[in-house]
């Protein structure tokens, strides 16, 4: 998730501006510009309107307001989690088994493929979550 300094500087940028552009438009200092997109200090609250209206963006995207649900989150990434750990333990399981003799090919390649489908699934909801 970007923060306001981040999404100022991107959005400054997408519209072609300098910061002494931006600055100008703003009244304000391109000193005071480079300090909101480096993050040091924040736009006065009697300015943000006119920011999201330079910049044509809504002021609860400027200020990034939607945030995720954090529990949300955390769930998510347990599993992703649980889906590496699982693709490692069935790699280092085959290795281990082979190099003590105890392994048949045919449950080599049944854990492995557990552990190829997991990192598959993990690496599926990583692009969809870029999205």
């Amino acid at each position: 998730m970007k923060n306001m300094g981040e999404i100022i500087s991107s959005l400054r940028k997408k519209k072609g501006m300098t910061q002494s552009e931006l600055a100008e438009k703003m009244n304000v200092t391109d000193k005071a510009v480079s300090k909101w997109e480096r993050n040091l200090s924040c736009p006065d609250i009697n300015t943000i309107s006119k920011l999201s209206e330079i910049l044509e963006v809504s002021v609860e995207e400027l200020l990034n307001t939607k945030k995720k649900d954090s529990s949300n989150t955390k769930v998510t990434d347990l599993i992703n989690l649980i889906f590496k750990a699982v693709a490692l333990a069935m790699g280092i399981g085959v290795i281990v088994l082979n190099i003590l003799n105890q392994i048949d090919i045919k449950s080599s390649i049944i854990m492995l493929g557990i552990g190829i489908s997991c990192i598959s699934i993990y690496l599926l909801n990583n692009n969809k979550n870029k999205d």
